[in-house]
């Protein structure tokens, strides 16, 4: 009897530990589902927003309608735009520079360029009222390519021939299965000329720099923060804060207003539960050395492209 009522109240203990920790883990999803409600919901006052604009920049719709939203929303004062990119596609730099030239017209948009920001991302950040960059962050690179491939010498050696049907000459060249025609070269020549001479006016404009000394420094090459100071593509030498002062300094927006991170809506996004298992499980990952892989950034690919990457390095 005795070992019977000493198990009986070891099980009535045990009972009531488990439902402890069950409340316990109960609680802690409860506050960190509303924990994370409340960082999607601005209950704040007034503040500065941060957008990022990191990785290949795309034609990206999420991000538009997210600068739109900013534009519209009452408590946000200003825009600092954090600039991390080597530049993409054409049309990606064009509708960040034409949206980031609408927002600015309601308020004051500053962009800081923290590593890279070159090609269709120093595009982007032309669309700004302000450009920031640390002394050896990396910018410029101003310019537009097509690149294509050419493998009719290797089917040849193979002796592999592919045909072709078309509605034109022009039509799908330059083809690489092949030779390149100089009328195809030309071709892609004019497209690659036009959009560059378009990209050479932003710089101009916004610039307020002189045509040939424009062009001389959009011969498609890189400079350093401070390099690109004293050639007159940013404005200033810092980080984050030195945006941020000149908003304070010059367009009257108050002192001490925190920065807050808005991120565009994805039609993928997941759901706030699996967001907070999906962070678990990276860091499982990290714990154990197994690389967990990111979600692919939304948008689509163009054929212009105005990007810059050293040889060897991953984008």
């Amino acid at each position: 009897m005795a070992l019977a009522a000493d198990a009986l109240i070891a099980r009535r203990r045990l009972i009531r530990r488990v439902t402890i920790w069950r409340a316990i883990a109960i609680l802690a999803v409860i506050g960190a589902i509303v924990g994370g409600v409340l960082s999607q919901v601005n209950l704040s006052g007034p503040h500065i927003a941060r957008v990022a604009i990191s990785g290949a920049i795309v034609s990206d719709r999420p991000l538009i309608e997210l600068l739109t939203r900013l534009q519209k929303k009452d408590t946000v004062r200003a825009v600092v735009v954090a600039i991390d990119s080597p530049g993409g596609t054409s049309v990606g730099g064009e509708r960040l520079y034409k949206a980031l030239r609408t927002l600015s017209a309601e308020k004051p948009v500053v962009s800081h360029i923290n590593t890279l920001g070159a090609s269709a991302a120093y595009m982007t950040a032309l669309g700004t009222d302000h450009i920031v960059a640390h002394r050896t962050s990396l910018t410029g690179s101003i310019g537009v390519l097509i690149q294509y491939g050419q493998v009719s010498t290797l089917l040849d050696r193979l002796g592999i021939e592919v045909g072709k049907v078309d509605s034109g000459p022009l039509k799908a060249e330059p083809n690489p299965f092949t030779p390149t025609e100089p009328a195809a070269v030309a071709a892609l020549q004019s497209v690659v000329d036009d959009t560059f001479e378009w990209f050479l006016g932003l710089v101009i404009e916004r610039r307020g720099m002189p045509t040939e000394k424009a062009r001389r420094l959009a011969d498609g090459r890189i400079y350093t923060g401070q390099q690109a100071m004293e050639e007159g593509l940013i404005d200033a030498i810092g980080g984050e804060e030195v945006a941020v002062k000149f908003l304070v300094d010059e367009r009257d927006i108050p002192n001490g207003l925190p920065v807050r991170t808005y991120k565009p809506r994805r039609d993928n996004d997941l759901p706030i539960v699996a967001q907070m298992t999906d962070r678990v499980i990276q860091k499982l990952g990290q714990a154990i050395g197994v690389a967990v892989p990111a979600a692919p950034v939304a948008g689509s690919v163009d054929g212009l492209w105005s990007i810059w990457h050293a040889a060897h390095s991953v984008n």
